[in-house]
């Protein structure tokens, strides 16, 4: 049953790795945002990221862990989103605290389709990046926000890629 529900809906993996892509294109390719360009452009990305993932969770009730994560997307969008003024500092701790969540339950997911495909390493090391990507906010706060859109802009691409990957991995099983 997993099998057949995870490949119905193979396309919202390939959504989310296809808005990381661009949203990691856009941050190279504009680097001199404004820090207000960049909490909107990080705002929408985790609302849209969390819709798909209760998307996702919503359509069966063994996927939990999409729909924890896609709350736990929408709430850092909604609040980023809702107050754009926040300082740089604060803005860097909802990204690592929402990027450390979101690999935590990226790797929770792979673990589940590991029963249904092969490749689920795929997620895995997006959930490592995630994880990656928070830890290394936490630990540079101050590195500012030219190279937060670097690191951001790295971290899109790179899990982007992988969820591509394992979309059509997925996608394989239908």
């Amino acid at each position: 049953m997993l099998t057949q529900l995870i490949s119905r809906y193979w396309w919202m993996i390939l959504l989310r790795g296809l808005a990381a892509i661009a949203l990691g294109i856009f941050a190279f390719a504009r680097p001199g945002l404004t820090l207000s360009a960049l909490v909107l452009l990080y705002g929408f990305y985790c609302l849209a990221d969390g819709i798909v993932a209760v998307a996702v969770g919503a359509t069966g009730g063994r996927l939990w862990q999409s729909l924890i994560l896609g709350l736990v997307g929408i709430g850092a969008g909604l609040a980023t989103l809702f107050y754009p003024g926040l300082t740089a500092m604060l803005l860097l701790y909802f990204m690592a605290a929402w990027a450390i969540v979101h690999g935590i339950f990226e790797i929770l997911a792979a673990i589940e389709f590991r029963k249904v495909i092969q490749g689920e390493f795929m997620l895995v090391l997006a959930g490592l990046a995630s994880i990656a990507f928070g830890v290394l906010i936490l630990w540079h706060p101050g590195a500012g926000a030219l190279s937060i859109i670097w690191l951001l802009g790295g971290y899109a691409l790179i899990a982007g890629i992988l969820l591509v990957i394992a979309s059509f991995r997925v996608k394989a099983l239908a």
